[in-house]
């Protein structure tokens, strides 16, 4: 009998082991499941939302959706954000079931990840609205400075762009919190160069094309003319 006894032993240890274990495994796999099925209706229901409200028409003009079909992805921008709001609710039922299961390392890479995709989130929004942005920047500059008679107006405009464009991907670097110090003090020192060197191009090869504009705003003749004196 004590033969018997020490040989189930094993296989009784393991039982136990699984009556201890099996509860958080089905436990988890059910978080999993049903997090996979409101993923799929979330991102259904984001779809429809940005689409509603023709966020996909601002995409277009912003030059996104563009991009990305030069890059070869078969969606759009709505596509990427319904994909990341998805993603957000797989990784958010992803760390509640390592949580139950007891997987505390993992449990912490999946927070971390879900913790940055918000951010992400945003960062696509903030490109989107200032990539837009600075066509219209561009645009309204290019026909302003055309309606003045100026023959550089297109040229005018693509800079008026970059600079927008410039700050847009300090705003995007500084939400993502991606080389918070390294990366912004080098886009400032390259804008600072960039600025220097067409400071220093326009004041010795535009010097004429300066005073020709000043000289039509403020003729130099209606200053110094003499005033009448009272007879």
């Amino acid at each position: 009998m004590g033969i018997v006894n020490a040989t189930l032993a094993p296989a009784q240890h393991i039982v136990n082991q699984w009556e201890v274990w099996l509860p958080p495994i089905l436990l988890a796999i059910a978080i999993v499941l049903i997090g996979w099925i409101v993923a799929k209706i979330m991102r259904f229901m984001t779809v429809k939302a940005l689409r509603t409200v023709n966020f996909h028409i601002l995409t277009e003009r912003a030059g996104l959706d563009g991009f990305l079909r030069q890059g070869g992805t078969q969606t759009d921008t709505v596509g990427v954000l319904a994909s990341l709001v998805s993603g957000l609710v797989i990784l958010v039922a992803l760390v509640l079931a390592l949580n139950t299961v007891g997987l505390t390392y993992a449990t912490g890479i999946a927070t971390r990840v879900a913790l940055f995709m918000p951010r992400l989130i945003v960062a696509v929004v903030l490109l989107t609205f200032g990539l837009y942005f600075s066509r219209f920047v561009a645009s309204t500059v290019s026909l302003y400075c055309a309606g003045l008679g100026l023959a550089d107006a297109g040229l005018l405009g693509r800079f008026a762009q970059s600079g927008v464009i410039v700050f847009l991907i300090l705003l995007v670097l500084d939400e993502l919190h991606v080389g918070q110090g390294i990366i912004r003090d080098t886009f400032l020192i390259v804008l600072g160069g960039v600025m220097l060197g067409l400071a220093l191009a326009f004041g010795l090869g535009g010097q004429k094309w300066a005073a020709g504009i000043l000289e039509r705003q403020w003729p130099r003749d209606a200053s110094s003319s003499p005033r009448k004196t009272r007879s």
